[in-house]
């Protein structure tokens, strides 16, 4: 898996969910490497974390992740709203968690509030060859 430029791809994302208004509702996220290993138990499995952080009125554009992704997401700070799938769309707060499957849709991921921050740690177990952790949908 080729982390790096998944990484900077996510990031070039968040800075255009920034920059054109146009295409995300709010000022966006940033994304930033947290870890990445293959799991010795799991051979051609990859545990990789990252962060997003999410800015007082931040919101990640719609997008689908990977199609071998189990992914944890924990809220490491403020208060984050999400919605799975056709899940019900759900606000988490600092200590709440959710899981989402394999090629989960995401159509909603945004801090909740409109004057705090909010800080996401989403933990992905993904089959080592998979280049795109996420894919946005514009």
């Amino acid at each position: 898996m080729n982390f790096r430029i998944t990484i900077n791809a996510l990031g070039s994302a968040a800075l255009l969910a920034w920059a054109a208004p146009s295409l995300a509702d709010g000022p966006g996220d940033k994304i930033t490497p947290n870890f990445e290993q293959g799991i010795p138990n799991i051979p051609g499995k990859s545990l990789v974390a990252v962060e997003v952080d999410y800015p007082p009125g931040g919101t990640s554009l719609p997008h689908v992740h990977a199609k071998s992704a189990f992914i944890y997401a924990y809220v490491v700070s403020g208060s984050i709203e999400s919605k799975v799938n056709n899940g019900e769309s759900r606000i988490y707060k600092a200590g709440q968690s959710w899981s989402e499957p394999p090629g989960a849709s995401h159509p909603v991921s945004r801090n909740a509030s409109k004057t705090e921050p909010a800080k996401l740690l989403a933990i992905f177990v993904v089959d080592t060859d998979d280049k795109e952790l996420t894919t946005f949908k514009y």
